[in-house]
């Protein structure tokens, strides 16, 4: 069991964090995601631990870059981690019927409205912590394409349930990922739409397979849901545009049955590719994506551990 928390320094959080939401709207939001920009900058020149980490991370996903170009896209990664938040404030105010298309490019997504309209199946879409993944379920709820987004809750209940109101605002479900099987498994039953963030370190338990050059410890679950209900994986992103509030919200990769129903190990199969349909998306434009992430803490039996994790 964690620590227990502090009930009165969570309400300062939150009484902090509801202040900045309300003075952030006092200004448009491109200007505020310039300051977020600027406080990314700060966060690369103080944070000695987390620099060294996405420094190292880059330097060995590409390794044919320069150190300069290396410094700069950990840079654009801390600033794309600011710029996130300040979105996320600014999507439901922004983001309307009437208003999506000024914000809102869909970019080879045609199959993917094909199968939300016919709603013939269920469908899994996964994602990566690239660019604002929030913003694709809010505009598919938005559109009126009711999804569910497995997620982690914050620490802080006050600041959880508040920002849990702001993204679940048009239809877009959020489930803590503990104890969400039955829920997940009545949606995909009910041919519903279920969305995971995939790249995140599964630990001792999970299904290494190569992601940037390096195997990573990967959740065995998303694989087998599709196998158990037979269900396509899209494995899409959301692009920021010229570090303004315009997203491409795109499909990089679609997974059907029929392609691993043959595969020798099919959960090997899916797993190993939709990661490297998310390593394809974020090699558009690594700076997006949050280098600082542990992605290759875990490493397997006999490999010594990542430095700087």
């Amino acid at each position: 069991m964690g620590r227990p928390r502090n009930d009165l320094i969570d309400r300062i959080q939150y009484a902090g964090l509801r202040i900045v939401s309300m003075m952030l709207h006092c200004w448009p939001v491109n200007t505020n995601l310039r300051t977020a920009a600027l406080l990314g900058d700060l966060m690369f020149a103080i944070d000695r631990k987390h620099r060294r980490r996405a420094i190292a991370n880059l330097t060995r996903s590409f390794p044919h870059l320069p150190p300069e170009q290396i410094e700069q896209l950990a840079r654009r990664s801390m600033q794309s981690l600011f710029m996130f938040f300040v979105e996320v404030l600014f999507t439901t105010r922004l983001i309307r019927i009437d208003t999506w298309r000024n914000y809102v490019e869909l970019e080879s997504f045609r199959p993917v409205l094909d199968m939300l309209l016919r709603r013939e199946h269920g469908l899994i879409m996964v994602t990566g912590h690239y660019g604002n993944f929030e913003v694709s379920n809010y505009v598919l709820g938005t559109l009126g394409f009711e999804t569910t987004a497995i997620g982690r809750p914050l620490d802080n209940p006050y600041v959880n349930d508040w920002l849990m109101g702001v993204r679940q605002r048009q239809g877009a479900r959020i489930l803590n990922k503990k104890g969400a099987t039955d829920q997940v498994t009545s949606i995909l039953e009910g041919r519903g739409v279920v969305g995971f963030v995939a790249d995140q370190n599964a630990g001792t338990k999970g299904i290494f397979v190569d992601f940037f050059g390096r195997k990573a410890s990967t959740y065995k679950s998303i694989g087998l849901l599709a196998m158990q209900y037979n269900v396509p994986i899209v494995v899409g992103y959301t692009r920021r545009l010229h570090d303004q509030f315009k997203f491409v919200i795109g499909c990089q990769d679609i997974i059907y049955p029929a392609d691993w129903q043959a595969q020798d190990d099919p959960l090997r199969y899916i797993t190993q590719r939709y990661t490297r349909a998310i390593e394809d998306f974020i090699g558009n434009d690594p700076g997006q994506y949050w280098w600082v992430h542990r992605r290759w803490k875990t490493r397997p039996k006999g490999e010594p551990p990542e430095p700087y994790d």
